[in-house]
């Protein structure tokens, strides 16, 4: 792409934007918050159903007093102990159909698709409480206060708190979880890999919520990276606040969060993906020290990616 580096370059690549001294701080602070909250844990047969595995609508109380809902899939079958994949998906979306999900426990694997706090037609609540407007989009959520109010953090907090309700289930293997998603789905996918080091293995695709400063300064204004641009306009149209307002972002940029990864990463990246810039996904995963690898479809955007699933599908085989 003409707005990119060479890949050459994107493969040594190691981000842009800052991160902040109390970073570890903030995190570890936001864990603590999260352990101590009551998870009030429901769950309840869904309306769909099928002969060989049962669909149920899981709740759970996140921070913030946000109720937060899961589709879950449980084989009939299955071993006492066996797998689970936990799938979060794009940005202003919610997860998909039943129906789209039953080949996890066509193999034996219990599924758990989590909806986002507050977006499109999920089901899960936004419990809000932040100053200042958020125009059209989550990522700027909370930026006009303080960090702790930031949307994303909580939203980062509900997928380690998932990871762990789900590690904790009498009829799944701790050891042989695994996690997956496309764009703010491969955040996401980034962020619960990072804050749940059991986490067994990770396949983000094309992963949104990067490098901040480098998406600034590329002036991407087609998709969801635009509300910053849009911030600055509305609420710093002289930047006289940019460095405080990067080191907010910075709280929320998964490429920080990259080098905690304990798990197995498969990352997909399309390399003229114009929504989710491709260097700012080689910055986290340049960041990543655990056992990795990466797809790269050097002639393909954000879409759909010809074999990606048949490559997850061999990838989760060995949870």
């Amino acid at each position: 792409m003409l707005f990119e580096m060479s890949l050459k370059e994107m493969k040594k690549y190691m981000g842009s934007s800052p991160k902040t001294d109390d970073f570890d701080q903030y995190w570890q602070e936001a864990l603590a918050e999260m352990k101590a909250v009551d998870p009030e844990i429901e769950i309840k047969h869904s309306a769909f159903q099928t002969d060989f595995a049962e669909c149920f609508d899981l709740y759970f109380t996140g921070v913030r007093d946000a109720r937060i809902h899961v589709k879950y899939i449980k084989p009939k079958k299955a071993k006492a102990k066996h797998p689970a994949v936990i799938e979060f998906h794009g940005y202003g979306c919610e997860i998909e159909d039943w129906a789209d999900k039953l080949q996890f426990a066509a193999r034996g694997y219990s599924y758990f698709g989590m909806d986002c706090r507050g977006q499109s037609a999920g089901y899960s609540e936004d419990s809000g409480g932040v100053k200042g407007n958020t125009r059209n989009g989550h990522i700027i959520r909370g930026l006009a206060d303080d960090p702790e109010k930031l949307y994303y953090r909580n939203v980062f907090l509900d997928t380690a708190q998932l990871a762990g309700i789900v590690m904790d289930m009498e009829n799944i293997a701790k050891d042989r979880v695994g996690v997956f998603g496309y764009s703010q789905g491969g955040a996401l996918t980034v962020a619960c890999a990072a804050l749940e080091p059991r986490i067994k293995k990770a396949a983000p695709v094309y992963p949104f919520l990067s490098d901040y400063q480098r998406v600034t300064q590329l002036d991407i204004d087609n998709s969801a990276y635009a509300e910053i641009k849009e911030f600055f306009r509305k609420y710093d149209p002289l930047h006289n606040k940019e460095e405080e307002i990067f080191n907010k972002l910075s709280y929320i940029d998964i490429q920080n969060l990259a080098d905690r990864i304990e798990a197995e990463v498969l990352m997909t990246t399309a390399i003229a993906d114009p929504v989710c810039p491709p260097s700012t996904q080689f910055a986290v995963y340049n960041k990543i020290e655990a056992k990795k690898d990466m797809v790269i479809y050097p002639d393909y955007g954000h879409e759909g990616l010809p074999g990606i699933r048949d490559r997850h599908y061999r990838f989760f085989n060995d949870l």
